[in-house]
């Protein structure tokens, strides 16, 4: 009986207290309730912090809720179980213009296997693209999730071509080793070549080419409209490496190209069959200025 009327009497005081609105310290020794139960409500959670971009997938917080997107499920390129070049930068295109960037870019999650540091940048607010500071290193796989969109793909062999009009050679390289030097020419002046490194974005078996695309009418002497072969676009303006058969005594001694990289059919032939989508192609020494950043392919410039 003690202990019962003890137990009443110790309910009945805190009653009071409550009542007289006091509020009682808990003992220092107190051990806190229900460790790791559910939260309180009124009280946030903690928040782990989230993996920066470019970060390995088994990094610290790798497994951290991805924040709530405010945006739809996007377009991403390069696209699931694609194998690109160490230039690809990560292209992710909106339903809808995205004007607040920054709770946008949280919502987005970038894993590599190599880990890598590098950077957001919008075009408008439909699109945003991330790359490395530096060419991601061969044999990465990368994942990208943003908004309900998933993909993972891998980069490839390092591929880079290196055009120097100071020597009019094309010079490639796989994996740091030169295996090819290919003799071209290219702009001529008024049409000069820009410096800069480019991304290969496609490749054509065939195609027209055609000077009225770009403003020069096909009737103006320097106009022309021809089909080619085994053109890699490097440029959104219209650059590519492709054969010229017309050009070849130019090739490796002067320029006399719109500002393409013209080389031997069977140069073109061997590049076309080498290179994949998001190769660079690095342009040095010549008189055309630089690439632009904003020719859609500039990224790196």
């Amino acid at each position: 009986m003690r202990t019962t009327t003890y137990r009443r009497t110790g309910l009945l005081s805190l009653a009071a207290t409550a009542a007289a609105g006091l509020v009682l310290a808990a003992p220092a020794q107190a051990a806190p309730l229900w460790p790791g139960g559910p939260d309180i409500p009124g009280v946030p959670s903690a928040v782990m912090p989230q993996p920066a971009p470019g970060d390995t997938p088994n990094s610290p917080n790798a497994n951290a809720p991805v924040p709530p997107a405010n945006f739809a499920a996007p377009n991403v390129s390069p696209g699931d179980g694609e194998v690109v070049g160490v230039a690809q930068p990560i292209i992710i295109n909106f339903k809808e213009p995205v004007t607040d960037h920054e709770t946008a870019e949280k919502a987005i999650r970038i894993t590599s296997t190599n880990k890598v540091s590098g950077h957001f940048y919008w075009f408008g607010d439909k699109q945003v693209r991330w790359r490395p500071e530096s060419f991601w290193p061969a044999g990465s796989q990368i994942t990208v999730e943003a908004g309900g969109t998933h993909v993972a793909y891998e980069i490839g062999d390092e591929f880079i071509a290196t055009a120097d009009d100071s020597t009019h050679e094309i010079t490639v390289t796989r994996n740091g080793e030169v295996v090819r030097v290919m003799p071209t020419s290219m702009g001529k002046p008024g049409h000069e070549t820009p410096n800069g490194t480019y991304i290969t974005s496609e490749r054509n078996r065939k195609m027209i080419m055609d000077s009225s695309t770009y403003g020069v009418p096909v009737t103006d002497p320097e106009g022309y409209k021809l089909e080619v072969e085994y053109a890699v676009r490097m440029s959104n303006s219209g650059i590519f490496v492709h054969s010229a058969p017309w050009s070849v005594a130019q090739q490796g001694v002067s320029n006399a190209s719109h500002g393409c990289l013209n080389v031997s059919p069977a140069d073109a032939k061997w590049y076309f069959e080498n290179v994949k989508k998001g190769d660079p192609v690095i342009v040095v020494n010549t008189q055309g200025g630089t690439l632009n950043a904003g020719d859609g392919y500039g990224d790196w410039n």
